[in-house]
């Protein structure tokens, strides 16, 4: 227990338990194509945020609930006639805004809105660290409970009806999933930056991995090489450590894209 009173330690911590979270199931969102879901998520915890200090409650049940409150609005609304892009666009924009003018009313509560925009991994507390590791494992949990089905369902919905897996069900419980993650990460990425963390480690493991459970395992991976591999590198060069640690994933990226297009390249060759 000593060793988390060093606040280099939590954030390490901290930030591998978004890592092994947010990387795996990021994989989801980019074979379902829902990068803009992940994006509107997030940017309406901003709004659970204000809500959570306002009320005085804790700001991780604020974000969760805004967080869920918005997934179950898009599921709701999906395949309802409205054009999914512009849906998205309106209900993340106006959260967001809503969002921070509600911020602005709050009065005798010290705001660090910077910390909640772009995440503050540094300042995170034990309490912290028990929240983000809890959604971690229920998360992680979650994915291993139902990966068949939610492989199936996300990339054949019709095999997925014919073997007795509801496709809205299982997209229902990998949108809550994803809700969960964002109130977890807003604490070590900010919520403009959570999309990041979804998003990115999963598309740079893509080149390298050949079946779903390896893209996973190595999304997961280089996730987690990002997020302690900025620590050092924000220390070092007194950068921002949310950005710096995305930062770190999106050269991950570029090299293994890179290297998979070298590849290509020299086997034509």
């Amino acid at each position: 227990m000593m060793m988390l009173d060093d606040f280099m330690m939590r954030a390490a911590l901290a930030g591998l338990g978004v890592a092994l979270a947010a990387a795996p199931l990021g994989c989801f969102v980019v074979w379902r194509r829902m990068a803009y879901f992940g994006d509107a998520t997030a940017h309406a915890s901003i709004l659970g945020v204000a809500m959570a200090l306002g009320f005085g409650v804790s700001v991780f049940v604020g974000a969760l609930v805004v967080a869920l409150i918005m997934a179950a609005t898009v599921s709701s609304l999906s395949g309802r006639g409205y054009a999914m892009d512009t849906l998205l666009g309106v209900l993340a924009h106006s959260a967001l805004a809503f969002g921070l003018v509600a911020v602005s009313f709050l009065q005798g509560v010290r705001i660090d809105l910077m910390g909640y925009l772009f995440g503050d991994i540094l300042a995170v507390g034990k309490s912290d660290l028990a929240v983000i590791w809890g959604g971690a494992v229920l998360v992680v949990a979650l994915l291993i409970w139902r990966w068949q089905a939610l492989l199936t369902a996300t990339l054949n919905p019709d095999l997925a009806k014919a073997s007795g897996i509801d496709p809205r069900a299982e997209q229902l419980g990998l949108t809550l999933a994803l809700a969960l993650v964002v109130a977890v990460a807003i604490k070590v990425v900010g919520v403009l930056l959570i999309a990041a963390m979804l998003i990115v480690p999963a598309a740079a493991a893509r080149p390298l991995a050949g079946t779903p459970e390896r893209m996973a395992l190595i999304a997961a991976a280089l996730a987690s090489v990002a997020a302690l591999g900025g620590l050092p590198v924000s220390f070092v060069f007194d950068t921002p450590t949310g950005p710096t640690i995305v930062c770190i994933a999106a050269l991950i990226f570029t090299l293994t894209t890179g290297a998979a297009a070298l590849g290509r390249a020299t086997a034509r060759g």
